[in-house]
């Protein structure tokens, strides 16, 4: 598991967080039809917003909170599933992807309710 590293997951939140300025920018920018619009500045927030808390991850980690390296893998599993799927429809794919969306959804609860387990650790 020596590719699952912190250096690992800041780079692939990195990422995340130009996709989520990109598809943001686009939203606004590129598409003219307000449903697509509005599956792309939802993507865009919740993609940006949880590429951002695996940023925090790191300095938990830091302070004692052992745990919180297991809270990325959780979201950025969400967006890539979350806001994936939100990206691909407002692209053109099939509605359907709109029932795999909430699986990403399920994915950030988790890594929100890890992180909060991590905390109990923090001044021990």
């Amino acid at each position: 598991m020596a590719f699952w590293t912190r250096r690992t997951w800041m780079t692939l939140a990195a990422l995340g967080g130009f996709v989520a300025v990109a598809m943001g920018a686009f939203a606004a920018h590129g598409v003219s039809d307000p449903k697509a619009q509005e599956w792309l500045r939802t993507g865009s927030t919740y993609g940006f917003m949880h590429t951002l808390a695996t940023f925090a991850c790191a300095p938990l980690m830091e302070i004692g909170a052992r745990r919180a390296r297991l809270a990325p893998a959780f979201f950025l599993s969400g967006v890539a599933i979350f806001s994936g799927t939100l990206y691909a429809m407002a692209l053109g794919a099939p509605r359907w992807f709109g029932a795999i969306t909430p699986i990403g959804g399920v994915l950030f609860l988790i890594g929100w309710g890890v992180l909060a387990w991590s905390a109990r650790d923090i001044d021990r």
